[in-house]
């Protein structure tokens, strides 16, 4: 068992993909309830509407799709086919019983994504960048899985963009990899969140691949 309580708190503590797993694990079944419901979580939304916004079409690959809360509100507004990955198995179970999905991949975005080279039209996501335990290295992995023309709407913290060296990073992408690089700011979490996160804020960066 992990030595951190599941909360927002241990969550922006982790360290490495292990203690990822291990938190997720145990977090798996009530995450929609102790987290998204009673920290009002509203990134996921806005994730989302930005994709459909620009014109995002599926298949789409939900990153970091945890529970499936993007993909909801994907599915919602029309998007399909949708595949969920994660590193945690167990949150992708919960995501599976939502019957969004049309698949779901484990995988850590450090060691790729096990899928072909340009399997899909749309990248989305929400959340998997906002802890700060993942740097823009895991951008590799998403490129590679995303057809030319591919759109992309990611979530990344505020706090972290340029300090994780993520501006660095989609400023060298933006010299042939990618184009049309927007960076809209909003709120993570909605006016009912309490703690020492709640004013904490997402850049929801949009680009394609070329």
């Amino acid at each position: 068992m992990s030595q951190k309580t599941p909360d927002l708190h241990s969550a922006y503590a982790l360290d490495s993909p292990e203690d990822h797993k291990q938190l997720y694990a145990e977090w798996a079944g009530d995450y929609d309830e102790t987290f998204a419901a009673r920290e009002d979580y509203q990134l996921h939304i806005q994730t989302a509407r930005a994709f459909v916004a620009a014109g995002g079409q599926g298949p789409v690959l939900d990153v970091g799709a945890g529970t499936g809360l993007c993909g909801a509100v994907l599915a919602g507004l029309g998007v399909g086919p949708i595949d969920a990955t994660d590193i945690s198995a167990e949150m992708l179970d919960q995501a599976m019983r939502k019957d969004i999905y049309r698949d779901a991949i484990v995988a850590d975005l450090n060691q790729g994504i096990p899928v072909p080279q340009g399997s899909y039209s749309g990248i989305v996501s929400s959340g998997t960048f906002t802890h700060g335990h993942l740097g823009p290295e895991a951008l590799t992995a998403l490129l590679r899985v995303a057809r030319p023309g591919a759109q992309f709407a990611l979530s990344i913290n505020a706090q972290h963009y340029e300090k994780l060296g993520f501006a660095d990073a989609l400023h060298k992408l933006a010299q042939g990899q990618i184009q049309n690089l927007t960076l809209s700011e909003v709120r993570i979490y909605g006016d009912l969140a309490a703690g020492p996160n709640r004013d904490d804020t997402a850049l929801i960066t949009m680009f394609e691949r070329t």
